[in-house]
């Protein structure tokens, strides 16, 4: 018979095996039984293998008794021997994303900033094969291509997700006796998403399509991932060349750079992000998309609030030109077609070129 406990214990010294040796980690723990059950297969993994361990609580105040909870949970990381435990207030009450999008910034940003005032190499979070499930499904309901599908990466900067290859069943049944899990209780609450699709969608696709609905939606994130990872990999090739080519460098044909020579998409009069329309059709749609995200973002576009449409409208300068203004964009930037290329300048300035391109003859 298999215990529970090895197989955690196992997908963690996995993800800590690429860290250097002797590398300090934190766990960020809530207190739930997920993360509790990742905390003390790290200590006990960490005891083993000469890695250094401590843990993080995050505590958001959202709750009457949270920083009681707080404390408790800390006490009980000290208890398997974790060092050092860190416990952080990020208030999450304000912000504009709602309860649970100011949250996870908040914690982000918390743990990050635990990670670097201790030292640690990596922090790990207890998401489950099941949490991913739900991600990809949320995404799926937002429409948000598939980057969105790709769900959680396994290892992100300095996070690490040890269990997203287990099933959330078989992380609480390694959780060691003696420890109390807390019950989130917006885990819940059906105001949110989450707690919809974890207690009602899942459930139900699971009941009518039969099981491993779960696994089938963690294999399409693994594999949107690989797609999506792909088409920014060459989205940020193209950037990156136009971005020397604006620089005005000119390597000519012996490859020798002539700094004499502005390169073809360098902006002169705006100082906007000037891309060349002619490079830009030529992309396939998936990459040319990306590089005008890029741009956008580039520009002073704020990336939470650059939607989809708005890709797709700055697109239109690009594949549906016909004489049309420019598109606005958050944070106060505007898209333009002159002189050959798009511009992408703040909505106070004016665009390169001026008057504009003339629109093609009609058919």
């Amino acid at each position: 018979m298999r215990h529970p406990h090895l197989d955690v214990r196992r997908a963690v010294r996995t993800a800590l095996s690429g860290l250097p040796d002797g590398s300090a980690v934190l766990v960020a723990c809530s207190g739930g039984a997920d993360s509790l059950s990742l905390a003390a297969a790290t200590a006990w993994v960490a005891a083993r293998g000469g890695s250094r361990a401590g843990a993080v609580c995050v505590d958001h105040g959202l709750q009457p008794g949270s920083a009681d909870q707080a404390r408790s949970t800390a006490a009980a990381l000290c208890g398997l021997g974790l060092d050092p435990v860190v416990t952080v207030h990020a208030d999450a009450s304000r912000g504009p994303d709602g309860p649970e999008g100011n949250a996870r910034a908040v914690r982000y940003a918390a743990l990050t900033a635990a990670a670097e005032r201790t030292g640690a190499a990596a922090v790990l979070l207890g998401h489950t094969l099941d949490d991913q499930a739900e991600t990809v499904l949320l995404g799926l309901a937002r429409g948000s291509g598939p980057r969105s599908l790709s769900g959680m990466a396994a290892r992100s900067g300095v996070f690490l997700r040890p269990l997203l290859g287990l099933r959330r069943s078989v992380v609480r049944a390694a959780l060691p006796a003696g420890l109390e899990p807390w019950d989130d209780p917006h885990n819940e609450e059906f105001a949110y998403a989450r707690a919809r699709v974890r207690h009602r969608v899942l459930p139900v696709l699971e009941a009518e399509l039969g099981p491993g609905v779960a696994e089938a939606l963690a294999r399409t994130a693994e594999l949107a991932r690989a797609d999506a990872d792909a088409l920014d990999a060459q989205a940020t090739a193209f950037f990156a060349s136009d971005a020397r080519d604006r620089s005005g460098v000119d390597h000519g044909e012996s490859g020798v750079p002539d700094r004499r020579k502005p390169g073809p998409l360098h902006d002169r009069q705006s100082g906007g992000v000037p891309l060349a329309v002619t490079d830009l059709a030529a992309l396939p749609r998936a990459v040319r998309w990306r590089v005008l995200r890029r741009a956008a973002i580039a520009a002073g576009s704020p990336p939470t609030d650059l939607t989809a449409a708005h890709v797709a409208a700055i697109d239109t300068l690009v594949t549906a030109w016909r004489g049309q203004d420019g598109i606005d964009l958050p944070g106060a930037i505007r898209a333009t077609r002159a002189e050959g290329a798009l511009h992408l300048t703040p909505r106070t300035g004016t665009a390169a070129g001026g008057q504009g391109e003339p629109p093609p003859p009609h058919p």
